[in-house]
Order: C-alpha cells, then structure tokens, then sequence
C-alpha cells in the first residue's frame, strides 16, 4: 500500500508562553484541518519529547484510543524514523490514520533539559565528562575543527550555509530571524565564540515550537482537502550516543540512511528538487550532504559556496530559514517535514521553489547519534 501525508502544519512558534501540550493541540488542530479530518479519523499517535510516556500522554490528552503508538526517542531524527513506522503500520493494517507531532516551549521555559540524572558508568561519563565538554556544541565543533583540518576548507566556507538559512528565513514572515536583516560570513565569523570553531552565528535557535503531519493511505488521501504527498522511501541509521565510540567524526550516518532510503525510492540525488536537512549546526549541514551524496567527502565547503543553496540557487536547501534562522524548539525534524510537504504543495510564496517534484527530508539526533532520511513526492 502507498502511503501519503493528508495534511501537515506549524503551531505558533518563537516565544508562545504557551505550555507544551496546548502547542501540541495548535499543530495538530490546524494539520487535521489541512487534511480535512477530525481527531475521531486518528488511530495511530506518534511522538516524542512530551514525557517518558509520550504517546500515551499525547492520546490522553486528545481523548483517542489509538491502536498503534510510538515514542520512539532519537532525538531530530525520530519524526523521519516516525514516517516509516507509520508508512507500515499502515500497509500492515494496523490503523488508518497516523498523527505524527512535536511541540516544545524550551524558549519560554527558559530550558533546554530533556533528561534525568547522569550515569557515572557510561563511557561519556568516564571519558569525556571530565574534561567539561558544552553539550552538545563541543562534539559538534570537534567535528567542524577535524573537517577544517582534513579538508583544508575555509572557515567562511562553513560559514555560508547560515547566511544562506537567513536568506531563506527573510522570505519566511513565520521565520524567528524574518526582519533581522541579511547575514553575512563576516557576521559569523565576528559572533562570539562559543566552542572553536563554531559562534553562536553557527548555533541553531532556541524557540518555542512544534508542528504536525497525517499520514494515511494514498488512495484515501486523494479524496481529502489538500493535495497528497506521496511517501517514496526512508531509510535510517544509528551510529552512537557520543564522540566515544564514534569511529569517524566525518562519516556520519547519513551515508547509510541515505542510500537506503535512495535505494527503496528508486532515485538519487539529482533527483531530488528540494533539500530539507537538519541544521543543528553549521557543520551539520556540510557532513550531512557528503553522507546523503549530494557532493563527494571533502566537497561540501565547496558545494555550497558562491550562493548555491541560497534563494535563486541550483540548489535548494533549507528553504524556510531551517533550524539556523527559522525555528528550532528542541528537535526539529518534524518541521523538516512541513516544510517538505508545503514544497511539494506549491505553497511557500516568495521561497516557493519551482516545479517542486521530490523532496528530501533529513533528521539528525544526538551527538551526529541517530540519522534518518525520507524522500516525499508529489502527487501528479
């Protein structure tokens, strides 16, 4: 059975004073509205972040009795992981419709705690803790510095895909960065440093935020209120919890979801017509396309440059403002999707990027931990 989303949507984003759960019911109200359906067409729940018993909490508080769940906990990447569980729960016959959200008010909170307690018997703890890493932007500046060194790129080569995210936020009225003016390699480079090489210029944001997507059969979908996008392939990959046991900063997981995720579509990557990755950071971005085979290892600083994943670029990437100048509430893998579906839809206005036929969404978790790839089309 092809599967489709029905219907995807935002809750209000930046600094909401609203609680988690009340962002929770903004996204999901507005992509059930979307899709045109209601919270009793809902069978199946997924989602994280929301407590240890995410999904249980999240249908409680809707007032459904789901016959599928999951809560699975990746970090960025679990709403890409959330699409293939649901694209087969659904095949399977499990349930029909599946409710796949996120929401955080981290901003407002003034907090950006998602766990317990620390166990002092984990390698981390033995290894890396004593010598007072910033979590998680020293592990990802660990890598940014090795690429630096490995590849002989510039700094103001890294430094590009923030100004281009800001290029595209400015054509985001929902982007936090819309207004704030163009950003430039200067401007990153002169941000205050926060772990070497990387200034808060490379940093995602820190907001309020959420969004949610439906997925349901393709069929079905085509007789719903907007049009579907079509699930074409996913693929995953986890690596692991920290720089530990990571055999090598610059071969993240993204080269194995990528092929798989290629391989069950049936495209490459000249294929795809708009890039959606997690931005996290900077150098998120640049290992992130090497892995999905978009440019060779080594390439990304390169591929990047001269505007090309900017507005009016051969290369869409990130075309709501990303993580990087549009939102970021914690984990942001879900909004990689709204944005991906609205491409395809032919809806992003001044962003929109033409002729839109496939699009790539990328979620990273964790420490460069969890990676999981989707590619959507459109439905012509």
């Amino acid at each position: 059975m092809t599967v489709a989303i029905a219907g995807a949507a935002e809750s209000d984003l930046g600094v909401t004073g609203a609680s988690v759960l009340a962002l929770h019911a903004q996204a999901i109200t507005r992509a059930l509205d979307d899709a045109g359906l209601a919270l009793r067409d809902v069978d199946g729940v997924a989602t994280t972040g929301v407590s240890r018993f995410s999904a249980t909490q999240l249908a409680d508080y809707l007032g459904v009795r789901p016959s599928w769940t999951d809560s699975t906990f990746a970090g960025g990447s679990a709403f890409e992981m959330f699409v293939a569980r649901a694209a087969q729960a659904i095949d399977a016959g499990q349930c029909r419709t599946v409710l796949i959200a996120f929401a955080s008010n981290q901003r407002s909170a003034r907090s950006r705690s998602l766990g317990g307690a620390a166990d002092p018997h984990t390698p981390e703890a033995i290894f890396e803790s004593p010598y007072a890493p910033l979590y998680p932007i020293s592990y990802y500046a660990m890598a940014a510095q090795r690429y630096l060194h490995a590849y002989k790129a510039d700094r103001e080569q890294i430094a590009e895909v923030a100004v281009a995210a800001r290029e595209w936020a400015l054509r985001n009225p929902k982007a936090f960065r819309y207004g704030a003016g163009p950003l430039t390699a200067g401007d990153v480079l002169d941000a205050p440093m926060i772990s070497t090489p990387l200034t808060s210029a490379d940093c995602c944001l820190v907001t309020d935020g959420g969004g949610a997507v439906v997925l349901t059969s393709l069929e079905r979908a085509r007789d719903l209120r907007r049009p579907p996008v079509v699930v074409l392939g996913y693929g995953e990959s986890t690596t692991n919890t920290s720089m530990t046991s990571a055999d090598d900063l610059l071969r993240p997981g993204s080269f194995d979801s990528g092929r798989r995720a290629f391989a069950m579509a049936g495209l490459g990557p000249s294929d795809v017509d708009v890039t959606e990755v997690y931005d996290s950071f900077t150098i998120t971005v640049l290992l992130t396309l090497e892995g999905l085979g978009f440019c060779p290892p080594g390439e990304a600083a390169g591929f990047v440059a001269g505007g090309r994943t900017r507005p009016g670029g051969a290369f869409p990437l990130n075309t709501n403002g990303g993580g990087l100048s549009y939102c970021h509430p914690g984990q942001y893998g879900l909004l990689l999707l709204v944005e991906a579906v609205r491409q395809l839809r032919g809806e992003c206005g001044d962003r929109q990027v033409r002729g839109a036929e496939v699009a790539l969404a990328h979620g990273t978790g964790g420490i460069l931990s969890s990676h999981a790839t989707v590619l959507l089309g459109a439905d012509r």
